[in-house]
């Protein structure tokens, strides 16, 4: 398995980030009687002159290395990495704030099974642009969590988030290759998740809450950094893309969304998106979120990457590369462009530098634009 060169930021800030815990904050649904506490780690703009002579920070915890092989199988030597300088992330610990100075906010959930820094390459090519980025950690369906106080979690391996498996298995190879509209795709799909998926269902309000709790946080304590006048921007992978709609749909902070590759789970009834929406997917996956093309008041666009799998558009595109998990994409490409259909959206919805996004097909990826349907 070649390795390949880690990406760099490649905006005028230099990086830095912090972490904080809400703890707490509610009945844990998953474990009767317990509190759910709710993680979370800030990637922020900063001077490149404030960082120099600064250690570069850990990118992976032992913990992380030791969930990701308890999840995954995936041999990690943590002490390895890090003597070998593998194990930094282009972001500094604590770095100085800029005095004075304000960034909007985008609020990024992982997908189901990952970890916080999981795609810590996109927040922190965000981060570096101009965007405070807040990456919300969901307990126990992380491979780890870890908390301010030095306590942690690991994935929960109890959870059956497809049940029964086989058939659900089965049903969801059939998903993939049926044909119809928009509509009917999407009824295909509601049918199946309330018949092998309802859990996971049931998680998309869950990690609602686990975001509601991030930013009230953020309200309350990060004020002189954030600027919320414009409204949040949210993204995700997987189910934290499907979070991202759902926050979209329903909280009016929420100015505009982007779902990188997350079907459509959840009791979806009625709901009317009233904000610009940025589909991002590859071609497997292209049955499973035809509901975010419906009920829209605004634009909504599709990016459908080409020789793409849907871990690929996480931080596994660089650290497993293998065409069977992450797709055959070159990694550097897809980063390069998924980092771009971010930056042409938010910078057009969230900080208004333009009155749309310039989406162009290239080699890696092609965009469809769906007008407004209501």
């Amino acid at each position: 398995m070649k390795k390949v060169n880690k990406p760099v930021p490649t905006g005028e800030y230099a990086v830095g980030t912090f972490t904080y815990t809400v703890k707490d904050v509610r009945e844990e649904v998953m474990k009767p009687g317990t509190k759910r506490s709710v993680g979370a780690r800030v990637y922020y703009p900063v001077n490149k002159s404030d960082v120099e002579g600064l250690s570069k920070t850990e990118y992976m915890s032992e913990n992380m290395t030791k969930g990701m092989k308890m999840v995954y199988k995936v041999p990690m030597n943590y002490k390895k990495m890090t003597e070998s300088g593998d194990n930094i992330s282009e972001c500094y610990t604590d770095a100085p704030r800029i005095q004075g100075e304000k960034f909007p906010l985008i609020v990024f959930s992982p997908g189901y099974g990952s970890y916080r820094e999981g795609n810590s390459f996109l927040c922190i090519e965000l981060a570096s642009h101009g965007y405070v980025v807040i990456v919300v950690d969901h307990t126990m369906e992380m491979i780890c969590s870890e908390f301010d106080d030095g306590s942690f979690v690991f994935y929960n391996k109890k959870i059956k988030s497809m049940e029964p498996y086989l058939g659900g298995l089965i049903a969801s190879l059939k998903l993939m290759k049926l044909k119809g509209t928009d509509e009917e795709l999407w009824e295909a799909l509601d049918e199946y998740q309330r018949k092998y998926r309802t859990f996971i269902m049931s998680r998309r309000d869950e990690w609602v809450k686990d975001t509601d709790a991030a930013v009230e946080y953020a309200r309350e304590h990060l004020s002189d950094l954030i600027d919320f006048q414009k409204g949040i921007g949210a993204t995700g992978h997987s189910a934290g893309g499907n979070t991202a709609y759902e926050l979209c749909a329903t909280n009016p902070d929420y100015a505009c969304g982007v779902n990188m590759d997350g079907g459509s789970f959840g009791n979806y009834k009625d709901e009317v998106l009233n904000v610009p929406f940025l589909q991002i997917s590859c071609k497997d996956n292209e049955n499973v979120v035809n509901r975010f093309y419906l009920r829209h008041t605004k634009p909504v666009y599709k990016a459908l990457f080409k020789d793409m799998k849907h871990m690929g558009f996480s931080d596994m595109k660089y650290n497993i590369p293998m065409a069977s998990i992450a797709g055959k994409l070159d990694p550097n490409l897809l980063h390069e462009n998924l980092c771009r259909c971010h930056l042409e959206f938010f910078d057009t919805y969230l900080k208004g530098k333009k009155s749309e996004p310039d989406f162009k097909d290239n080699e890696a990826v092609t965009f469809t634009t769906y007008s407004p349907d209501m």
